[in-house]
């Protein structure tokens, strides 16, 4: 099984070169391999792994869960010769924690952070004939201010902490560019203007040189701009709407990008001169505007109740790195079908192919990232690096509609009471509205907030179905906004001292996470049932809790799917039904419309 699809949907280019397959690997559990050189000596390369799937998972053909801090990996390649003249640039979707890429013998970058994208041009490393890759990684294993999520520092999983992941996990892949091309396309929709924010930059002599750009929406040509090229960097807003009633939200949701109406509009960018297409780019954008008001989502400037689901984002066979592309699109579309309008994408920066669907399909994303266990400087400065490079690579994406720094204190356990961690709270929120202020900001989600733009509360007391004094304590302290602000589920306060709700919505975003066991596998839930008649049951006594709220104005159920020890998914690990989906549905949907009333 391999990766074929084009790995970044937002920016396609036709020349390009799919690296994934079989490579050369070893383990270099000694750390010899920068001392021994081993970029330049093949015979150290004693196993063969099936990129991009990480040597822990059953897909690289290794499968083995134990603990190798340092792994190198190498394939020999030929680069297409009519690229010859054209900037080659060597892609990685992403590495887990650091990597060290030689071509040719050579060192051509470092890059760390395990979680986006990174590339290098390479063209003056190749010598046209057969060329080799090769990648020095190291991930240490124990090390708790590396952002790992729900990777565990210990050898065996347990509790919520999975097997680990490292090395290479997404699409390794080479495309060539022209010396003159687009190194960036931003796309910012403001809907309350109809106007759609375009800013392109280029690389190489843009002297004489234009970029033309042309927008269509399903099929038929609405704007065409031309930009003659002064500066690298170029702005352009271009109205949609042409003050026509029917393209706006106000009908219906118009031409705006809704998970009911995932409307797009398709852009083909091209730098020319004169009548030379020096670079081609095939993008898309949708019109989305998120904001908050009276303590209520508003989607498109109206009032929207998000019913969410959390999404861990694991396989059985390849972890972290989904099988193919149409096991993404299948949690999307099994998620819908159960009368969810979006997810949580839980301590993980997911595939851009699976944003990509989510654009398509119509499903919000809530982004997050790999928190760290622990605090230090260390710990702040990476967290910091990553979210930077999260921000560049997935603005585009409609379907996002929020961020979240940090998730229950993770890597701020102390943020309660010490005033250096609630700065870096702090500065997380404002640094990521600062990248981006299309979307909201989730301070920690869960408990202990700062500034936050969502009252984000996690609760799992509900406990199980015979437990009647518990149910109706818990379905009292989630009733009234005095009730969930001043409850403590984890036995810790909603905000840090020293912070308090500022009227942003209240959302209840984990709780349930019944455990019913299908098939052999032992496993854990946060309550238990036995059956699929008293799974469903018990959804809708949890969920009847939730929809009598009279201040919850969203939601997000734990989980999509089991992963490993935990058997608390809708449906098992590898994605088959715990029941009747529709029966999931029916009680998603006794919340009419997804729209918050009174």
């Amino acid at each position: 099984m391999m990766r074929q699809e084009y790995p970044r949907p937002q920016l396609k280019r036709k020349n390009w070169l799919n690296l994934n397959g079989t490579w050369q690997f070893a383990f270099d559990d000694e750390n010899v391999g920068v001392k021994e050189a081993w970029q330049r000596n093949g015979a150290a390369f004693t196993k063969e792994i099936n990129v991009p799937f990480a040597y822990q998972t059953k897909l690289s053909g290794i499968a083995d869960p134990g603990f190798h801090d340092h792994v190198w990996y190498r394939r020999e390649l030929a680069v297409p010769a009519d690229w010859k003249g054209q900037q080659v640039i060597l892609h990685f979707g992403a590495v887990d924690y650091r990597a060290w890429v030689y071509v040719n013998e050579q060192l051509v970058g470092f890059h760390e952070g395990g979680n986006v994208s990174f590339s290098f041009d390479v063209t003056h490393y190749l010598n046209w004939g057969t060329e080799s890759v090769v990648i020095r990684v190291e991930d240490p294993s124990t090390d708790e201010t590396i952002p790992r999520g729900k990777q565990y520092w210990i050898e065996k999983p347990d509790s919520i902490w999975y097997t680990r992941t490292t090395g290479i996990w997404q699409t390794v892949w080479m495309e060539a560019v022209n010396p003159v091309h687009f190194s960036s396309v931003k796309f910012t929709p403001d809907v309350d203007r109809g106007d759609v924010h375009l800013e392109v930059e280029v690389e190489g002599d843009i002297a004489g040189k234009q970029v033309e750009v042309e927008i269509s929406f399903k099929g038929e040509p609405v704007a065409k701009d031309v930009i003659q090229l002064f500066e690298k960097n170029n702005h352009r807003s271009i109205n949609l709407f042409q003050n026509k009633i029917f393209r706006t939200h106000f009908h219906h949701d118009g031409w705006c990008w809704t998970p009911e109406n995932p409307n797009l509009f398709d852009v083909k960018l091209e730098v020319k001169e004169q009548e030379e297409v020096l670079d081609e780019i095939d993008a898309y954008f949708g019109m989305r505007k998120v904001h908050t008001e009276d303590g209520m989502v508003y989607l498109n400037n109206k009032p929207y109740y998000q019913k969410l689901v959390l999404d861990q984002g694991y396989w059985p066979e390849g972890l972290l790195t989904a099988p193919s592309d149409e096991a993404l699109k299948l949690d999307i579309e099994l998620a819908k079908e159960m009368g969810f309008n979006g997810c949580r994408k839980h301590q993980k920066v997911e595939d851009p192919r699976f944003l990509y669907w989510a654009d398509q399909l119509g499903f919000l994303v809530w982004g997050e990232c790999a928190a760290s266990p622990s605090f230090n400087d260390k710990a702040a400065a990476r967290l910091t690096r990553e979210w930077i490079e999260i921000i560049e690579r997935d603005y585009n994406h409609p379907s996002i509609v929020a961020w979240v720094p940090l998730n229950e204190s993770w890597g701020i356990p102390n943020v309660r009471a010490d005033r250096l961690q609630q700065n870096h709270s702090l500065a997380m929120y404002h640094l990521v509205k600062s990248l981006d202020a299309t979307r909201l900001v989730i301070s920690n989600d869960g408990w202990e907030l700062t500034r936050s733009d969502i009252c984000a509360i996690h609760n799992y007391n509900h406990g199980n179905a015979d437990e009647t004094a518990k149910y109706d304590h818990y379905k009292q302290s989630i009733s009234t906004k005095e009730q969930l602000l001043q409850s403590q589920p984890a036995k810790r306060k909603i905000y840090a001292n020293g912070f308090e709700h500022q009227g942003e919505p209240i959302l209840l975003t984990e709780f349930g996470g019944i455990g019913f066991k299908v098939g052999e596998d032992a496993g854990w839930g946060y309550t238990s049932v036995t059956g699929a008649d008293e799974f469903v049951a018990d959804y809708r006594r949890i969920m009847e809790a939730i929809y009598a709220s009279k201040a919850l104005h969203g939601y997000c159920y734990t989980q999509l799917t089991d992963v490993e020890q935990e058997i608390n998914g809708l449906l098992t690990y590898d994605r088959k039904p715990k029941c009747e989906l529709k029966e999931i549905r029916k009680i998603n949907d006794m919340w009419h419309s997804g729209i918050v009333e009174g």
